[in-house]
């Protein structure tokens, strides 16, 4: 019976991220939309004759009514053609095949140091409460919430890579390529990216754990005799999982959108980087397609963590 429910869960969300999706790509086709230029003058160039241009946007359906042409475009893309590169003439496909995994590394990377740092500063903070560590720790997570990714990672690129020689300031290798390597190019960009992380899950954390210490079923299990850290790993941890588990998910989609900005400052060949330069350039497949990709993403990930979460806790089950 457990079963059947968990299987009707599973496909009751997944037919409800699929009209998220196709809002997610009908927004992503109209902001498109609005950039500023013609992209048939673009491809024809400035001195091209009306005759050109006609015939440019005519090939490429830009003649075409709105509708029309972001349902071509919809069905295009759910057949995995999101077009081609106006400038490079690369299926853009395989521009996000060649880009996506490495911002990918960065971001799983980043999300992976948060929860191995953040965590402990959260358990820490919490079987401290009120002391003067636990009001250290908070006050270094919010000066790590308040700090700009890009300027601390222009500090670690001066210290640990100018001064002491230690990272590479620029530069990136593909994670199919060479794997050691492309955690080696990834660890200054994912600690410059992680530090708002880290200090979002220890907070979330110290608070949930805090919340629970005084509750009247803690309370309970101290009356019983239970040690404090038999309490905190077997009960205090389990309780707050499903609320760690959705600041994960949400804080990986905060910084798999940073890296736009992380992938600029390290010269990163990621898909941020393929966006800035799309928009530059306005080369409008790359964008819609490396946006399409971004955010389907998020709403992958959205799902996966709504999936686990109501796996981990049974009153999401039974509601």
């Amino acid at each position: 019976m457990v079963t059947r429910v968990k299987q009707r869960m599973v496909i009751s969300r997944l037919l409800q991220a699929l009209p998220i999706l196709v809002l997610a790509t009908f927004i992503v086709f109209c902001l498109m939309q609005l950039i500023p230029g013609d992209v048939a003058v673009t491809l024809a160039g400035e001195n091209a004759s009306v005759e050109r241009i006609a015939e440019i946007r005519q090939a490429y359906g830009l003649d075409q009514p709105f509708f029309v042409q972001y349902g071509q475009w919809l069905w295009q893309a759910a057949s995995g053609d999101l077009g081609t590169a106006l400038l490079s003439g690369e299926p853009v496909a395989q521009t996000i095949a060649r880009t996506f995994p490495n911002t990918l590394l960065v971001a799983v990377y980043a999300t992976l140091l948060s929860i191995v740092i953040g965590v402990p500063l959260g358990i820490l903070a919490a079987t401290r409460s009120g002391s003067k560590l636990d009001g250290g720790i908070m006050g270094a997570a919010s000066l790590g919430v308040a700090l700009p990714n890009f300027w601390f990672g222009m500090i670690l690129v001066l210290f640990f890579a100018l001064t002491l020689r230690w990272f590479p300031a620029t530069g990136f290798v593909s994670p199919f390529e060479d794997f050691s390597q492309a955690l080696w190019y990834a660890t200054l960009p994912a600690l410059a990216l992680c530090t708002n992380g880290i200090a979002e899950v220890a907070r979330q954390l110290r608070s949930s754990l805090v919340e629970i210490q005084s509750s009247q079923h803690v309370r309970t299990l101290h009356a019983k005799g239970l040690s404090p850290a038999r309490i905190l790993w077997l009960h205090g941890l389990k309780n707050v999982s499903v609320n760690l588990l959705t600041v994960v998910g949400l804080l990986f989609n905060k910084i798999l959108a940073a890296t736009v900005v992380v992938e600029a400052v390290f010269a990163i060949p990621g898909i941020g980087s393929s966006i800035v330069n799309a928009v530059l350039q306005g080369d409008f497949p790359v964008v819609q397609g490396a946006v399409l990709a971004m955010v389907v993403t998020v709403i992958v990930v959205n799902l996966l963590t709504d999936l686990l979460c109501t796996l981990l806790d049974p009153r999401i089950n039974a509601s």
